[in-house]
């Protein structure tokens, strides 16, 4: 379990040079975003091409069309009053044009347009201009500005101006904002229900996530069940087969060491009881105290075979389990500074991490006067360092010093330390947990020990 979740840790080193790099900081980072997008981008980029085939065919299409019918009124109107001979036959041809094409037209005679200075503003205005180009050929201005919804256009003829005020929509298709409104709330519907949709799907995978990476710190995984695609299910099946294999396997071992232990304990207890018949000699007491020596060996071969045991995870004050440690190092006469950063609370084995700690204590005071404990939240993890003041540990063995039985002393005399356990015991415990401890040069002057517990 430890292995696995180690792996997963380490395997995942992101790509970040190159333009592939780039491209993967740019993508979205979780399944949910990934497959929202492949559903949306040929989404956006149907509506991207609608959208410009409606512009480069409705919209010109029309507004044109609808641009040249006005100015050929207003063409067909001037060339009528050019017939007309009095102001009486304009008043009629300006009074008729208004009933029959929508536009309020006014004649100003004497009048005089200022010369364009500057171009026509906006599609439909250039639109606009073409058309009267074409169709009236005079001296014209075109005023979108002059009313809401209306647009204004002074034509210069010979003895005056004709003013036409022609609305909006006799030159602009209001199937434009239909067609956007339209294009618009089809994309929010569609963009929900893939929301909708993607959600249903990647919670599993969320779930059998929080799963894993639960049971890979140590804790119980309840309430569980298949759900999701068929790919998921088969996931989520073979997490749950490995869950049961693995629980299987500490189960057996730990039924197994506990007859071990009743196994080794039974002659050493008759060893005892036969040397004290014998009378007391220099040979007999080397023989006691080897077979002192033997006890404790077994006791820490079976505390590290045995691991996390049995023990349930519950939600524990970590600073108490530290107070607990330090107080009990105290007692044997330890120099000990503890610094504590607010509360810490987590789910974790109070009993194995509890000898965790007294085992990276013990570690330090054997070997130096001074020790220095302190804890605190970190980011997403509690991280807890143990600082000694001693003679330390050369940087190539940093490692070395986790495997079972290894010790830097070769002696398995227990003036010079124990029988090589205590670290291998406290980083099998922390790994049980999902974290990690780590050795490095202290600035005590010794060495410190790092344990860094996920959250």
């Amino acid at each position: 379990m430890t292995a696995i979740h180690e792996l997963t840790a380490r395997s995942y080193v992101p790509d970040r040079r190159g333009p592939r790099g780039l491209i993967k900081r740019l993508l979205p980072q979780t399944l949910f975003g990934r497959s929202l997008l492949i559903i949306v981008t040929p989404v956006i980029l149907l509506q991207v091409v609608a959208t410009w085939i409606f512009y480069d065919r409705h919209w010109d299409t029309m507004t044109n069309r609808l641009a040249f019918a006005v100015a050929g009124e207003i063409g067909m109107v001037i060339e009528q009053l050019e017939r007309d001979g009095s102001m009486a036959d304009r008043t009629d041809t300006l009074a008729m044009a208004a009933r029959t094409m929508d536009l309020i037209l006014t004649f100003e005679p004497e009048a005089v347009i200022p010369p364009r200075h500057n171009s026509l503003n906006g599609l439909l205005e250039r639109t606009l201009g073409m058309a009267l180009d074409e169709r009236v050929r005079k001296p014209f201005n075109v005023d979108s500005r002059v009313a809401s919804n209306w647009i204004e256009i002074r034509v210069q003829l010979t003895d005056g101006v004709l003013s036409v005020m022609a609305p909006e929509r006799r030159l602009f298709s209001s199937t434009t904002y239909i067609f956007l409104l339209w294009m618009v709330g089809a994309a929010m519907v569609l963009f929900a229900i893939a929301i909708i949709f993607m959600r249903n799907q990647i919670r599993p995978i969320r779930r059998l996530a929080a799963a894993a990476d639960a049971f890979g710190k140590g804790r119980d995984v309840t309430r569980f069940k298949l759900e999701g695609a068929t790919e998921v299910r088969q996931a989520a099946a073979a997490f749950l087969v490995m869950r049961e294999r693995i629980q299987r396997q500490i189960s057996q071992r730990t039924e197994m060491l506990a007859g071990v232990s009743h196994d080794l304990r039974t002659p050493l207890t008759r060893m005892k009881l036969q040397l004290e018949l014998f009378n007391d000699s220099p040979d007999v007491e080397d023989l006691k105290a080897d077979v002192i020596d033997m006890e404790q060996m077994i006791e820490g071969y079976l505390a590290f075979a045995r691991g996390e045991g049995a023990e349930a995870p519950v939600p524990t004050d970590l600073n108490r389990l530290i107070n607990e440690a330090v107080s009990s190092a105290r007692r044997d006469g330890a120099i000990i500074d503890v610094h504590l950063e607010g509360e810490l609370n987590l789910p974790l084995r109070p009993n194995s991490v509890k000898r965790c700690l007294a085992n990276l204590i013990g570690n330090a005071r054997r070997y130096a006067d001074h020790v220095w404990v302190q804890a605190g939240r970190r980011e997403d993890a509690i991280e807890i360092t143990v600082d000694d003041d001693g003679p330390g540990i050369p940087t190539g063995s940093h490692e070395d010093v986790f495997r079972p039985f290894f010790r830097l002393e070769g002696s398995r005399n227990r003036s010079t330390g124990g029988v090589g356990l205590g670290l291998t015991i406290a980083r099998d415990v922390i790994r049980s947990h999902g974290g990690d401890i780590t050795l490095a040069e202290s600035p005590r002057g010794g060495l410190r020990a790092l344990v860094r517990l996920p959250v």
